[in-house]
């Protein structure tokens, strides 16, 4: 019968509309007939603009030598097609699915492939795209170039993030945050948080360690690695890297722990752009936060001044 009714399209848009929910929920319990169901999903993806498809033409307009199905997750249509994660995919002529339904983070849990071609998340590590051999060897150098800037920068955000590296799915945005291949995505944290009867100490257990995935092209991120060459101790550079890990999380589909703090840094940022130096350095104080570790600077300068 659904199939009788996906022939005809406008009925089977009709039908979908209204039970586009009950097919993903069979998804993630009907084991049996998994496969069945997945033919019968339809996206909205990164090329198909008004329409939505099915698995199986993603499957026949994949790019030649594509291995995996790409997806994002989010809130909203206008929220994953803005997202830096599908830059590069998007230039390099692959297809992402766009999955904006809630019930969609629970489909794709138990749904690990469709015709022998993986699900891969653009937001979570593990994403292959082909590379040439110049590009590798590219990635190699530019590896060993920004090294000691992925290393300052670890050492400044803490425990905030697992590790900070190279990324090549962005390609006009400085940075973004990546989730672990198996932990949850920015979008279920999102979807979890807003549940009345949500166990705390199971959604901390489930929480991804992020990574902050640096853009080597972007100027930005070159700049930053210049300054702190010439000095790593440097204050500005501190906030610097803050603000990029802060607005990574709001870029990325995160929400921010300490939004004052972050606003705290623009304002300074704003101040600097438009040359309002403060005489009273308690003022500048109290509009910014001290980073980790400011508090021990605070004191040995006024232990000095005692002296």
């Amino acid at each position: 019968m659904f199939a009788e009714i996906a022939d005809n399209q406008e009925d089977y848009k009709k039908f979908y509309e209204q039970f586009s929910k009950n097919l993903k929920l069979g998804i993630h319990e009907d084991t049996t007939n998994r496969k069945k169901l997945a033919d019968l999903l339809r996206f909205h993806t990164s090329k198909s603009g008004e329409d939505q498809i099915s698995y199986k033409d993603y499957v026949q307009r994949m790019k030649e030598g594509q291995k995996d199905i790409f997806y994002i997750t989010g809130e909203s249509r206008a929220a994953v097609s803005q997202s830096p994660f599908i830059e590069t995919l998007r230039k390099k002529g692959y297809e992402v699915l766009y999955l904006v339904d809630p019930i969609d983070e629970y489909m794709v849990q138990q749904m690990k492939d469709y015709d022998d071609h993986k699900l891969k998340s653009v937001t979570k590590e593990g994403l292959d795209m082909d590379e040439t051999e110049d590009e590798k060897k590219k990635g190699e150098e530019e590896k060993a170039k920004f090294e000691p800037l992925c290393k300052l920068m670890k050492d400044i955000l803490g425990d905030k993030v697992e590790k900070v590296v190279l990324g090549k799915r962005i390609e006009d945005s400085p940075c973004v945050l990546v989730t672990s291949e198996f932990g949850w995505s920015a979008n279920m944290e999102r979807i979890m948080k807003a549940q009345a009867l949500r166990d705390a100490s199971t959604s901390s257990y489930m929480v991804s360690k992020k990574t902050l995935e640096l853009n080597p092209l972007h100027q930005i991120v070159d700049e930053l690695r210049k300054k702190a060459e010439v000095d790593n101790s440097d204050k500005t550079v501190k906030d610097l890297v803050w603000l990029m890990y802060e607005t990574s999380i709001l870029t990325s589909g995160f929400t921010l722990d300490e939004p004052q703090n972050f606003a705290s840094r623009i304002h300074r940022m704003i101040k600097l752009g438009l040359s309002i130096f403060e005489e009273d350095k308690a003022e500048e104080d109290d509009d910014l936060p001290p980073l980790e570790d400011d508090a021990e600077e605070v004191d040995t300068n006024m232990m000095e001044k005692v002296d």
